[in-house]
């Protein structure tokens, strides 16, 4: 079968958050970029859907924050955790400096959207859908491009640099020989929706019982709701049937009451396989992994994206000058892995101190004999001294190292009208 190939400056693999903003940094740049996207459309539910106030800072720097504010998110500025003695403040936003004081909650596939319409604006810019990469062209040790399918037809495209965006279990990592470590993680989650009514609490609440941990989250007129089970249980948990689970849930938030009914069986809820691994080396001559693909995160904290828009971030601003010449030298390439390194560790290393501490204790065995769940220390201390509160918040908010718009993607609002004025508490 014939083969056509064509030639890009970078390859972007992948349209997810991070494959998306390289591509607009990099097109705005005057970079010839290519993303390939296997699928038709972004429209994969349950993906990760919050976008912290560090990236909401980088869109203003975009021009799209008000692109991004009329989908409309659902803002949210206080983060909880219910326990059996009481609801405590966990994380306050509104104490951040600036004007995002807030989480957005918003489907993912309309932030891409947002990106991905942006992005074709420009010139040197080409989004190809339904492209599937399949392996890398290499000439000698160097990585020298990508080939892929599209409408059952081989293509090959050839690049400066080909940037592997296309998730943890990622192709193009695969097929370039890169390694990867994996750290062990006590759980999977369960991701369903539930209705919603206004008598219900409001924000993104967390749930943790003797032998049950969950998060609420309020998307309007319905709860996504990550549930979390122990590792490889989901056979266990079909097998007692979706009644057992109904009333395990019923247990755990007494409030729902008969919405739990919806769910008709397993099939209305989606399991997430939660990995947590990172690659010893981000890169070989001509290739970079960024986000997932580089370092796969645990759902705690629900950072993962905002993770991997920072990589993107940093990867356009220090990539840029390089592909403009038609040369990217490994150095360049290690230059953003040590930029990003460090919050990447630093983050991993919370997040499974967080397994060991909070989850591993909170999804024991149903036979266990449940107590109630009291607040720690920490966590008493964050109420009786709320402004304690904005530390996780801009933790959470911001992150260990917020990276910045490059000159040449900035443009500008057409107006200063404060986004998100109407935060939900």
């Amino acid at each position: 079968m014939e083969t056509s190939v064509t030639r890009t400056g970078c390859c972007v693999v992948g349209g997810g958050p991070a494959g998306l903003i390289l591509g607009l940094i990099l097109a705005r740049a005057g970079i010839r970029t290519t993303v390939l996207e296997k699928h038709a459309d972004f429209l994969r539910d349950f993906r990760g859907d919050t976008v912290h106030a560090s990236t909401l800072i980088l869109l203003d720097e975009l021009g799209l924050g008000e692109e991004f504010a009329a989908l409309p998110p659902r803002w949210v500025q206080k983060l909880s955790v219910q326990l059996d003695s009481g609801t405590y403040g966990v994380a306050d936003l509104s104490r951040l400096g600036g004007r995002h004081q807030h989480i957005a909650l918003v489907p993912q596939w309309d932030f891409l959207n947002v990106i991905a319409d942006a992005s074709r604006r420009e010139p040197s810019y080409e989004l190809i859908m339904e492209a599937e990469a399949t392996d890398v062209v290499r000439d000698g040790p160097r990585i020298v491009g990508v080939s892929y399918r599209k409408d059952g037809q081989n293509h090959q495209l050839e690049a400066d640099l080909v940037v592997a965006c296309d998730g943890r279990s990622s192709v193009i990592r695969e097929q370039a020989g890169l390694r990867l470590r994996t750290f062990g993680v006590p759980m999977d989650v369960l991701w369903f929706r539930l209705p919603r009514v206004a008598a219900d609490p409001e924000g993104v609440a967390g749930r943790i019982s003797r032998s049950n941990l969950m998060i609420m989250i309020d998307r309007g007129d319905y709860f996504q709701i990550g549930f979390v089970i122990r590792k490889g249980s989901i056979a266990t948990l079909r097998d007692e049937g979706i009644e057992a689970f109904r009333h395990r849930l019923r247990g755990v938030v007494p409030w729902l009451g008969d919405r739990v009914e919806l769910l008709q069986s397993f099939d209305d809820i989606r399991l997430l396989n939660v990995v947590l691994s990172r690659m010893p080396s981000w890169y070989r001559e001509g290739l970079l992994c960024i986000g997932d693909a580089a370092h796969a995160m645990s759902p705690v904290g629900g950072v993962g994206i905002n993770l991997a828009v920072q990589d993107a971030v940093a990867a356009g601003r220090i990539l840029a000058p390089s592909l403009r010449t038609g040369t990217v030298s490994v150095s360049r390439l290690r230059a953003v892995q040590w930029r990003r390194w460090l919050p990447t560790v630093l983050t991993q290393a919370f997040q499974r101190l967080a397994h060991r501490v909070v989850v591993e204790t909170s999804i024991a065995d149903d036979e266990a004999a449940p107590r109630p769940t009291t607040a720690p220390a920490p966590l008493r201390l964050m109420q009786r001294f709320p402004v304690l509160q904005a530390i996780p918040g801009y933790l959470l908010g911001i992150g260990l190292l917020p990276e910045h718009a490059p000159d040449s993607a900035r443009r500008t609002n057409r107006s200063s009208t404060r986004v998100g004025a109407h935060n939900a508490g």
